[in-house]
């Protein structure tokens, strides 16, 4: 595990990031304690925003929630996103001008164990995030992000596009779907109307990776805990193919999203793929390799032989409607993702100031998509 420059700052990008429409803005993230919530947390915090997060306790240690220390820059109110009456005080009092809801039970696996947990969690979450929207003055807009499993998915090649049907295999899947319409339901009956004051957009992401992520029953986390033991990972599905994606791509499409809402730009009131470039829609033991490789020291992984609940094999988006009409497209080739995560958790390592690591890598990948997008 060589020492390097940022893979981002070896780029030779030197923009200044812009924070005008963050500066002082209140906003509301639910699941803030997660991997994706707290990168968000932080990044718009850095931009003078004042942050106020709504989720459970980080349920793994180390977690990213903790070594970021994102609990010193915020807001943090630690409840259950399935407490309506909890979520709507803690809402009233934050006043929130832009919602980003992000809670949710995010695991395939755990939610073949326990899909009550699954739907109460996803979809009722949901539902009360959108209410007690609803009931609180000062919302100008709410961007709900599920997943790209939310579709209908029939193992095509082709990306599915915003309007593909819904579906889901299994409970996680299924319950992003459930959660998409949901959110559909209550903008067309709430939220519709050209004089609407609350804009309700949707986000769907691929598969996110990148530094600080723990959690159970996902690929690069899965590597790194073998690898800090010296042992060789197991890997369930191989030949699956995803779409991969570091966080800050999809994070920033959100961002961009926001401020439109913000704007009281309607068109921009509907759902949304924030997907990678077709070249980082590859299998799990592509990502395996190049992150054995770039790990070193002896890293290496092989099949899991026991048997596994169904996943599925083939899945991508289709991001031309975000590229078209938002500006946004994802820039991170797949080696410059991988690189990054290698570095945070490097650092992690060597007992680095996570929060500023984190920053740096904010600050490099802002400045190369100011570069990219404008």
């Amino acid at each position: 595990m060589g020492s390097r420059q940022s893979t981002v700052e070896n780029m030779g990008v030197s923009l200044s990031l812009s924070a005008s429409i963050w500066h002082g803005r209140r906003v509301f993230i639910t699941g803030h304690t997660g991997f994706k919530g707290g990168w968000l947390s932080l990044w718009l915090s850095s931009l003078g925003a004042k942050i106020t997060g709504y989720a459970l306790a980080a349920n793994t240690e180390p977690n990213y929630f903790t070594a970021a220390n994102i609990g010193e820059c915020i807001n943090s109110v630690i409840a259950d996103i399935r407490d309506y009456t909890c979520l709507l005080e803690a809402m009233r009092q934050a006043q929130p001008e832009i919602i980003f809801h992000l809670a949710a039970q995010p695991l395939v696996r755990r939610a073949y164990r326990d899909p009550r947990e699954t739907y109460e969690t996803n979809v009722m979450g949901t539902v009360n995030v959108l209410e007690a929207a609803r009931h609180t003055p000062g919302v100008h807009g709410v961007v709900i992000v599920t997943s790209d499993k939310c579709y209908e998915n029939r193992e095509v090649n082709s990306g599915y596009a915003e309007s593909d049907p819904m579906g889901g295999h299994d409970p996680y899947s299924s319950s992003k779907g459930c959660a998409e319409l949901v959110t559909s339901a209550f903008r067309h009956s709430y939220f519709s109307s050209n004089a609407a004051e609350v804009l309700i957009a949707s986000a769907r992401a691929g598969n996110v990776i990148g530094g600080g992520d723990w959690s159970e029953d996902r690929l690069i986390p899965d590597l790194l805990r073998a690898f800090s033991k010296n042992a060789v990972a197991l890997i369930r599905n191989p030949r699956a193919i995803r779409p991969w994606q570091h966080v800050m791509e999809p994070l920033c499409g959100y961002i961009m999203l926001a401020e439109r809402l913000l704007q009281n730009d309607h068109q921009f009131a509907s759902a949304w793929n924030f997907g990678p470039a077709n070249t980082n829609s590859v299998p799990v033991a592509q990502i395996a390799d190049q992150f054995c490789k770039l790990w070193g020291q002896q890293a290496a992984w092989q099949q899991d032989a026991n048997e596994h609940p169904h996943e599925t094999h083939l899945l991508a988006l289709n991001s031309d409607k975000v590229r078209s009409q938002l500006g946004w497209q994802a820039i991170l080739p797949l080696n410059a993702a991988l690189a990054l995560i290698v570095d945070w958790h490097t650092a992690f390592a060597r007992g680095d100031d996570m929060r500023t690591v984190s920053l740096g890598q904010i600050q490099n990948y802002s400045e190369l998509a100011t570069a990219k997008l404008t």
